[in-house]
């Protein structure tokens, strides 16, 4: 029997002083029996990511940095990609906790399906009552739709996925992330490897642990981008819009039509805004079962800030921002495809 595949986990850090530590001692206590590495990107940090980073470094010889002096998440994975050496890439954000199997599961899925990425379950968690609003939207489809690492669903093939668990090779061949793509950068290499005519391949057997935007404004400017990128993509490739991507947007237009008519024409109007903030309430009483009541009280805000900042930054996206991203457009590169054993494809995941 050969030897389980060496293991490089990239990981592109930017102001993570809070979960940078424990984020690590998840990757170093795998239980993947092969030989391990971690690659931290380093991006401009302002508080103590670096010095944490290099504690880490001085206490176990398989952690290393490299400089990202963009901040850009892109770039930082390019970079750790590069000064990265084994046969598997594991992308982990400094932000995100790998359940002890992660590695060892993955490795076996790329093997069975013959895969050239795999990836799971995006499991948010809270520490606090905030967090734990937040962590119950997202994964709620009132919160988040019907995407698949939100949600969980069977394991299938996909169009993209959570983080990755890559084929080297594979990576290599089509020159890493398009360093443009500031946000969506995974479904856009994922895009391009779909096209060489590679699998991606989700598995609800694969599972990290997500940590929340720790405050409303945090989670806005994240939302926003999410639906400013979004925009983005839908301009790069026209076939991937679909309804559940117009849905915060005609809510947040709805809304607002519905305060101004009210306050201008008629009150009834203001019907429109209420019927969403009851639809929301509703829809916080099964997301929050179980939680505390000071997380349940949240739950509402939490998805209220979550569509409504994703609908503007989806509406307002320049198309100056898409222009140039597609301008930088690579195409697939066609190689010899992953060696592939992978069941019948079944219905794709819905990313």
């Amino acid at each position: 029997m050969p030897p389980p595949p060496a293991v490089s986990v990239i990981m592109p850090v930017l102001n993570e002083e809070r979960h940078l530590r424990n984020a690590v001692r998840h990757i170093l206590e795998q239980d993947h029996p092969g030989e391990l590495e971690v690659v931290i990107a380093l991006g401009p940090s302002t508080d103590r990511t670096d010095a944490i980073a290099a504690e880490l470094v001085a206490e176990d010889a398989r952690v290393h940095t490299v400089p990202n002096p963009t901040g850009r998440t892109p770039a930082a994975l390019n970079a750790a990609i590069q000064a990265s050496r084994h046969p598997v890439v594991v992308r982990v954000d400094g932000h995100g906790m790998l359940s002890a199997d992660y590695i060892a599961t993955a490795v076996r899925l790329l093997d069975e399906t013959g895969a050239a990425n795999v990836g799971g379950i995006m499991h948010a968690e809270g520490e606090n009552d905030w967090e734990h609003a937040v962590a119950a939207a997202m994964t709620a489809k009132i919160g988040v739709g019907n995407a698949a690492f939100h949600t969980g669903g069977a394991a299938a093939p996909a169009d993209t996925v959570y983080l990755g668990v890559f084929r080297r090779e594979v990576l290599e061949q089509q020159g890493g992330y398009n360093v443009e793509f500031v946000r969506a950068q995974d479904w856009e290499l994922n895009y391009r490897i779909r096209e060489a005519g590679h699998l991606i391949w989700f598995s609800p057997e694969l599972r990290v642990s997500y940590r929340p935007r720790p405050s409303v404004r945090t989670l806005a400017k994240q939302y926003k981008d999410y639906g400013r990128w979004r925009r983005v993509v839908t301009r790069y490739h026209r076939g991937s819009v679909n309804l559940r991507y117009l849905a915060a947007p005609a809510a947040l237009l709805a809304n607002v039509a519905g305060l101004v008519v009210g306050a201008v024409l008629t009150p009834w109007a203001l019907l429109v805004p209420a019927a969403y903030a009851v639809g929301i309430t509703a829809g916080s009483l099964p997301a929050g079962r179980g939680l505390p009541f000071g997380a349940r009280l949240r739950i509402p805000l939490a998805l209220a800030t979550m569509h409504m900042c994703w609908g503007y930054g989806f509406l307002t996206s320049p198309r100056s921002l898409a222009r140039r991203v597609i301008a930088s457009r690579r195409p697939a590169v066609v190689g010899e495809p992953a060696p592939s054993q992978a069941p019948a494809a079944g219905t794709a995941a819905d990313r």
